[in-house]
């Protein structure tokens, strides 16, 4: 069983110029490195498993700071973090904003220019950090406003929360020579975790068995493949099994917290209550 060791990006925001694993590779004791290349295309196919791949793994850009940028499978974990520090990459830093409103402005970094907001009543000619816009309505509102004999108006903020999750994510993951595999993983949903793990490597997902092992709590944070698709891959290209567990700092660098909201309200109300 090898050891799984992922390099990830310092940088919130940041184009990848250059990868070069060359020294990595030659180190003794390293079986595989793996970079986004390594993985399937999926920029033309299903938008939210191009997402996730993205989260996996970084294509073309990091987009937050502690973003997998490559991955190294190894003997020990020692020789592993010797490897990943022999991986040179080379950024260009871009500006970034760690605000929600912010981050909603037309002057705001663009993190995908292939996101073009939805739900629009005209279709948007240029891309947006806004993916979807959705709106709910009952009755009049307007008139109801009108009526009311009390108007209350408040804006609230939270920020992003991670779940504090005892365990951190991990897994053993193992690609046999016929082409089928098995995965071990501590997860709330292992057949969203089979079906997710198999499109993105690009599986048959009847040759993906997950067994899910007891987890030291998740609250929903383990609901969303993070490490797990780059064991695969490193397991794949090694032909054994590699095991990844991250570090309590990788667990809050780069896995899925929930998101940080902005929230408008109006109430309007009657004097007899209505």
């Amino acid at each position: 069983q090898l050891v799984g060791r992922v390099l990830r990006s310092p940088h919130a925001h940041a184009i990848i110029k250059k990868i070069d694993t060359s020294k990595a590779e030659k180190l003794a004791g390293v079986k595989a490195v793996i970079t986004a290349k390594d993985l399937p295309d999926l920029t033309d196919g299903d938008a939210g498993m191009f997402d996730t791949l993205d989260n996996c793994m970084a294509r073309k850009k990091a987009l937050y700071d502690g973003h997998a940028v490559a991955a190294v499978a190894a003997i020990d974990a020692r020789t592993a973090r010797q490897a990943l520090k022999l991986i040179e990459v080379d950024y260009e830093v871009l500006p970034h904003v760690t605000d929600v409103d912010e981050a909603m402005q037309h002057h705001a970094p663009l993190i995908n220019d292939a996101i073009f907001t939805e739900g629009l009543e005209e279709k948007p000619v240029k891309p947006s950090n806004v993916s979807k816009r959705t709106q709910y309505g009952h009755g009049d509102v307007h008139q109801g406003f009108a009526q009311a004999d009390f108007v209350v108006e408040r804006s609230f903020k939270t920020e992003q929360t991670h779940q504090g999750y005892i365990e951190p994510h991990a897994c053993v993951a193992s690609v046999n020579p016929d082409g089928t595999a098995d995965l071990w993983v501590c997860t709330q949903g292992h057949f969203v975790y089979r079906q997710h793990c198999a499109q993105l490597l690009g599986l048959e997902v009847s040759k993906l068995r997950v067994t899910s092992s007891e987890i030291g709590g998740g609250f929903g944070g383990k609901t969303h493949v993070w490490a797990e698709p780059v064991a695969l891959a490193l397991s794949r290209k090694a032909g054994r099994p590699v095991k990844l567990v991250m570090t309590r700092d990788e667990v809050f660098r780069a896995s899925g917290p929930t998101s940080a909201t902005s929230i408008d309200v109006k109430i309007g109300a009657r004097k007899d209550g209505t």
